[in-house]
């Protein structure tokens, strides 16, 4: 299934309406764009691929370009697969701020407001047309990890994450019809800030 837009929710933007309203039925799949901003590169890493939420906390990435890798995600347990090598399996507890982006993408998916607070504090803004969920964790220790997820939407269809780290770095991930959007060979954040809330690109 696709994530598609649907009618819009209602004007009143009560942050667990608007959750409950992103409910995906699984399996959900959708083109994604990936834009990292990292401290120690001298321009964005873009990785182009599909996720799919298979039900509860199941999760799947697949990198398509620049690069092959399938990323597995069961509940705290991760397995990346890059051809030619061997499987590289961690534990999330090892990764707070991924831990923390991936339960708030599942929460989405699954319209689970509950879920949703049990690790951030939550904050809606905009309207039907074009509205942001603004997630900070509840967590000292995963605050210095991960300041804050800004999700933006419209009607009932994500459409950009936006995820800032501790250390400085950013990452955007475009979702559905913007995922294909054609990108500049160095996107700026502004540039896609102003993308993931509606606008065009420069």
């Amino acid at each position: 299934m696709l994530l598609t837009p649907t009618p819009a929710p209602a004007a009143t933007l009560a942050p667990d309406r608007l959750v409950a309203s992103l409910a995906q039925h699984a399996p959900a799949r959708t083109a994604f764009a990936e834009v990292r901003y990292v401290g120690v590169l001298t321009r964005p890493l873009i990785l182009h691929g599909e996720l799919a939420w298979l039900g509860g906390a199941r999760l799947e990435r697949d990198v398509a370009t620049p690069y092959r890798e399938t990323t597995r995600i069961d509940g705290d347990q991760v397995r990346v697969v890059r051809p030619g090598q061997p499987p590289q399996d961690f534990d999330l507890g090892r990764a707070p701020e991924l831990k923390g982006l991936l339960t708030g993408f599942r929460a989405l998916l699954s319209g689970d407001a509950a879920l949703l607070r049990g690790t951030f504090s939550v904050r809606a803004s905009g309207d039907a047309r074009a509205w942001t969920l603004q997630l900070t964790p509840r967590d000292a220790a995963l605050a210095r990890r991960l300041t804050g997820i800004s999700v933006d939407g419209s009607g009932h269809a994500l459409r950009c994450l936006r995820m800032d780290q501790g250390n400085g770095d950013t990452s955007f991930t475009l979702l559905g019809a913007l995922a294909t959007s054609a990108l500049p060979a160095t996107p700026t954040p502004a540039a896609l800030a102003t993308l993931c809330a509606g606008g065009a690109l420069p």
